[in-house]
Order: C-alpha cells, then structure tokens, then sequence
C-alpha cells in the first residue's frame, strides 16, 4: 500500500447514529488518548484488539495507514483507519468502536462517511476491507452496506468490496 494522505481534514457528511447524534470522522490531535482508550466488548477481542491503542502504535511506526477518531456528536466513540493501495483501491481498517456506543449505528455511519469520502476522490475506484469470516457482526453490517466477496483473502481474513457511495436508502439496503 502507498503512504496516506497528510493534513486530512474532518469527514462530516450529515450521518446520524440511532440516537440522532451526528458521526463525523476526525484526524488524530489533542484526542488521542481518549481513542487509544477505545475498548470493545471482551467477547470481541478474538477479531479486534483489546484497546485501539494497538492501531495508533501500528500508525505511529509508519506505513500506509490514517487512523482517525470516530465521534457521535462531541463524544470519542471510536476508532477507523484507511490507506490506499498501490492499484488505487481504498482501504477501511481497525473500526472499532467502543463497547459503550455499541448497537447506536456509529459504526454503520463511520463506514458511510468514510466510504463516501473515497468516492468523492478523483482517484476512487472500489472500496475494500477484510474481516474474520466468524465475526458474524461485521459480516452483517458490511452485507447490509453492500459490500461482497472479491475472492481474496488477507491474513485469514475474507476481503469484501464496495463501489459507489453509500448514500440514502441504498445505504440502509
């Protein structure tokens, strides 16, 4: 994967949680600690890591990866990063979103943001992401955004894909 983009400014494209809180997607700043902080359900830690303190250490190494707070109106409720391959495909990677603010559509809405972000890029062909083929969780929510198998798989993970934006009624398919 090519190196991300700097100087990414706020992802804020009227999307709601369940409880009409607004979702926006903010580059990393003075909130670092309260997304490194982001903590799953314990049952989830088989498919992501116990805080998302290990994708921020990932980011800081260097790589290809943009790691970006999810917020609900002012509250940290997450975590989501992105890259872009080197055949220009969009990545999502490392959502995860904190056990208190689970089961709210903050996830479903970061995904969103995120996806319509890369489809509003001149470079933007398809959006991918991968995940543990058991974590039944994510293979709903994506299915239901409309993302489908590609074939591939990466570090045992399946590889779905997405073109397009999600937006409207086609987002909540």
């Amino acid at each position: 994967m090519s190196s991300a983009a700097t100087n990414i400014e706020v992802i804020d494209d009227d999307r709601f949680d369940r409880h009409g809180r607004r979702v926006s997607l903010r580059p990393l700043g003075d909130d670092w600690l309260a997304v490194a902080d982001i903590a799953p359900h314990d049952n989830q830690r088989e498919f992501v890591p116990a805080l998302a303190a290990r994708y921020l250490l990932v980011n800081a190494r260097g790589g290809p990866w943009t790691s970006m707070g999810v917020y609900a109106n002012e509250v940290v409720a997450g975590h989501i990063m992105w890259a872009q391959d080197d055949d220009l495909s969009y990545w999502i990677g490392g959502l995860v979103i904190d056990r208190a603010q689970q089961g709210m559509g903050v996830g479903r809405a970061a995904v969103e943001l995120l996806t319509a972000w890369f489809a509003g890029r001149p470079d933007y062909a398809v959006t991918r992401l991968s995940y543990d083929p058991k974590n039944a969780v994510a293979a709903s929510l994506y299915e239901s955004l409309g993302f489908v198998s590609n074939g591939e798989w990466v570090d045992g993970e399946v590889v779905v894909e997405r073109s397009g934006t999600l937006r409207g009624a086609d987002a909540r398919a």
